[in-house]
């Protein structure tokens, strides 16, 4: 007979949902309340390489969250694969500090660590404990992985400036440091100092500082960055079951071998794009061949997609104009050609440089030029007579704008929608 599952099993899987519909940067502190009636825990720390802009994910004490490190994840997470299974009883170095911890590692390889865990049912062993937690971690991780193919314009746009910036701070630090550590060497490597042992000690750490530096730098540029051949392989895993299981034949050019790295925001836009691309196309009439292309110029990720179908593909299409707010939310753009009964093609341009990335409102919320204008106007004060006399244009004219405009930014009165712009 099978045996019942655990009282407590239960509400965590039924809590569990909270946690996977929750956004992505709420999942750490979402899941950290769904664990906190099993084990009580100092912080909840995800480090996922899916979220190239924020790959970590934290929740707990802020003398934790606040000072843990990417570098120091990462050698966690080598630890506790070399482990090859979770663990309760790991001491792990995080925030600078040695702490205990249990840690696991999803299939998508993404990290989930609890410092100084203490299980709150003491009839519950360790090993229950890692089975259960370790099946809602695979949960979890695997909508992580979800949100972010599928993620809003809004986070593509902040990912990429977050990621921007983080690569900028880094590489400030490892040039200041490097210099540091290179005139430490060039001191300590002097015939004219004295104690040749203590400079030999001195040498030794300053070249292994400089080592490792160095990897963390490089580390970082690796989570940020994919090759864009690799980019294009991970986009044909995703379409394989459409290729091997559809009616539809789905051609792909290969991107060439030795072009630039592509941004992780620039790559899961894209892929995302051109998933969504081939969805809307192959359920047109008569499509029968797709033809998916990528290259790299230097500056931009290009895309086309080609199908046979009836060529009536416009941005007017709901799906369509969806794609094409990702494009704009990354400073790139998508346009729609088509020949009736000869096909259409979907072109897609996404700079690889986050230089100009727009993050005021009304870049956010994609408003045209004169909303623009009757948006300023709004936010000095004026009210709608004033500004259709302004514009040259008519009240109605002005309250059909202020309308777009609310439901561009999802208020419902213009005093939020003045607070939001402000």
């Amino acid at each position: 007979m099978t045996s019942a599952a655990p009282a407590h099993s239960v509400p965590l899987i039924d809590a569990v949902h909270s946690v996977v519909s929750s956004p992505l940067l709420q999942i750490a502190s979402s899941f950290s309340v769904v664990l906190a009636p099993l084990v009580t825990h100092t912080s909840l720390l995800i480090f996922t390489e899916d979220c190239t802009g924020r790959p970590q994910k934290k929740a707990g004490d802020p003398t934790i969250t606040d000072h843990v490190s990417i570098a120091e994840l990462d050698s966690v997470r080598a630890v506790v694969a070399e482990l090859g299974h979770p663990a309760w009883d790991l001491t792990v170095t995080v925030a600078r500090q040695e702490r205990p911890a249990a840690v696991w590692i999803a299939p998508t390889g993404a990290l989930l660590v609890l410092t100084d865990p203490v299980l709150v049912d003491s009839s519950v062993g360790r090993d229950e404990a890692l089975a259960t937690i370790g099946s809602l971690w695979r949960l979890v991780a695997v909508s992580i992985q979800q949100q972010v193919a599928v993620a809003s314009p809004d986070y593509l746009r902040d990912s990429r400036m977050a990621s921007q910036d983080r690569a900028q701070v880094i590489a400030d630090l490892t040039d200041a440091h490097s210099t540091t550590l290179e005139q430490l060497l060039t001191t300590l490597r002097s015939r004219d100092a004295a104690d040749a042992t203590a400079r030999q000690e001195a040498t030794e750490l300053a070249v292994g500082a400089l080592v490792r530096l160095r990897a963390v730098s490089e580390r970082d540029r690796r989570l940020a960055e994919e090759p864009v051949a690799k980019a294009f392989e991970r986009l044909k895993a995703d379409l394989r079951p459409l290729v091997r299981f559809g009616e539809c034949d789905v051609q792909f050019v290969d991107p060439p071998e030795n072009g630039r790295a592509l941004p992780g925001e620039v790559a899961h836009a894209g892929r995302a794009i051109v998933r969504g691309a081939v969805q809307s196309l192959v359920n047109q009439p008569g499509v029968a061949r797709l033809r998916v292309q990528w290259d790299c110029d230097g500056e931009n990720l290009l895309i086309g997609i080609r199908d046979d179908g009836p060529g009536t593909v416009s941005l007017d299409d709901p799906a369509v104009r969806q794609l094409s707010e990702r494009a704009i939310a990354l400073n790139g753009r998508l346009t729609v050609s088509g020949t009736a009964g000869w096909g259409s093609e979907l072109a897609v341009v996404l700079p690889l440089s986050a230089e100009g990335l727009d993050r005021s409102p009304q870049a956010q919320w994609q408003v045209t030029e004169r909303e623009n204008d009757v948006l300023e106007l709004l936010a000095s004060g004026a009210r709608n007579k004033t500004i259709a006399h302004s514009l040259s244009i008519s009240e109605n004219t002005v309250k059909f704008h202020v309308a777009n405009l609310l439901r561009k930014a999802g208020v419902s009165n213009r005093a939020e929608l003045v607070s939001a712009y402000r």
